[in-house]
């Protein structure tokens, strides 16, 4: 049946691709900041105010201020319900700015200080990847509920499980700031999904392309030939931060770059791949393709579309015969001062989601078994592309 224009819905401001805009029209700029960067607008209902759950304010430390300035940058020191009491940074100067942006009085010299602070009850982790597992594990084993910037694991199957089990056994809240989560798309398409809008869903794709030339500058240089897999949270929860599901079995292709740091010779992970796509089984039975790349020039960020049963989306829109009439696409309003921020509007709703999640004493959304399905999915698509494609099983974690 020809489906009638009645029954189609798009998001209010065209947010989705308002943001996609944003990313290409910077592109030429002299002085564009980091792709993702940029703010963007939010499609935010301007109808409602926000409320508060509780008058507590929970303290904070805040840890690491590199090139991103990912430690300020998702305004946990603008929250209400939130004091920055210690901040920490490898780099002296890079502390020091991180204290002053978070109007903070205390600093540390290393992480593994600060987390010995009997103040503080929660961490926000923003050091280099490859070290996100180890420092989330300190955070968790003095007793602090923890959030991490992206990927959850850097590369490791058996730090994934480690620190699942870590998580599992602390009663502490983790998350993973997966800036694609609340996306204005990947938002409502979670709505849809949940109200059964979409029904089984058959098929799904995410992309995260990111050109980079020259390398973003990185601590000890982690990202030199990152294999594109290995960042892969951007794209993949195009499927898990819509549907709550994980990626079953993989098979991928890589291919060679011709960016000299690319080269297996020149990056410390033997490296060739600077494009990598991966055709996924879902644990409901359908099917995803999710593509990462570091070398193909143009349009960039974080994109993707999803098809089911009963009612498919793309850019905005929805078309189905899923009654979706009564839903609210527009994502609830923030607290005063704490800005939707950047990557598609998407560092404020992150800070009140962690947040109200420990305030209540709930799992987050992007919990520990969301933020493990979709990095260990493509851990395990590298190994596949360095196999030539060879079909390869997914572990799977569970809360």
């Amino acid at each position: 049946m020809t489906q009638s224009v009645s029954r189609r819905c798009f998001l209010k401001g065209a947010a989705a691709g308002a943001g996609l805009f944003a990313l290409s029209g910077a592109a030429g700029a002299a002085d564009k900041p980091i792709q993702g960067f940029e703010d963007t607008k939010s499609n935010t209902d301007k109808d409602k105010v926000w409320q508060p759950v509780s008058d507590r304010k929970i303290r904070f430390g805040i840890v690491g201020y590199g090139v991103c300035q990912f430690g300020a940058a998702f305004d946990l020191q603008n929250h209400p319900n939130v004091e920055v009491v210690a901040v920490s940074d490898l780099i002296p100067e890079r502390c020091a700015e991180l204290a002053k942006v978070c109007r903070c009085g205390k600093t540390y010299p290393s992480l593994e200080e600060l987390v010995t602070d009997p103040t503080i009850e929660a961490v926000f982790v923003a050091t280099d990847a490859p070290s996100h597992p180890r420092h989330c594990i300190d955070v968790l084993k003095h007793g602090k509920h923890v959030a991490s910037a992206v990927p959850a694991v850097f590369g490791s199957l058996e730090q994934a499980d480690q620190l699942y089990e870590v998580v599992k056994s602390s009663g502490l809240n983790y998350m993973m700031f997966e800036t694609t989560t609340f996306h204005d798309d990947t938002y409502a398409m979670r709505e849809i999904f949940n109200a059964g809008g979409f029904g089984k869903m058959i098929y799904t794709e995410g992309e995260y392309f990111h050109f980079m030339e020259t390398p973003i500058d990185s601590y000890k240089g982690w990202r030199i030939g990152l294999p594109p897999q290995w960042y892969p949270t951007h794209s993949n929860a195009y499927y898990t931060c819509v549907t709550g599901g994980s990626f079953t079995e993989v098979s991928c292709q890589g291919i060679p770059s011709l960016i000299p740091e690319m080269q297996p010779a020149n990056n410390a992970y033997g490296n060739k791949f600077g494009t990598e796509i991966a055709l996924f089984r879902t644990s409901e039975g359908g099917t995803a393709r999710m593509g990462v790349s570091w070398d193909t020039p143009g349009h960039g960020g974080e994109m993707g579309r999803v098809r089911g049963q009963k009612g498919s989306m793309y850019n905005g829109a929805y078309e189905g015969s899923g009654d979706i009439s009564k839903l609210n696409l527009a994502k609830p309003p923030l607290p005063p001062n704490v800005s939707s921020g950047g990557h598609g509007g998407s560092h404020g709703y992150l800070c009140e989601e962690f947040v109200t999640s420990i305030l209540k004493n709930r799992t987050p959304l992007v919990n520990i078994a969301w933020a493990l399905n979709m990095t260990v999915a493509g851990i395990v698509a590298h190994q596949s592309a360095m196999k030539d494609g060879e079909l390869m099983k997914i572990p799977q974690y569970r809360l």
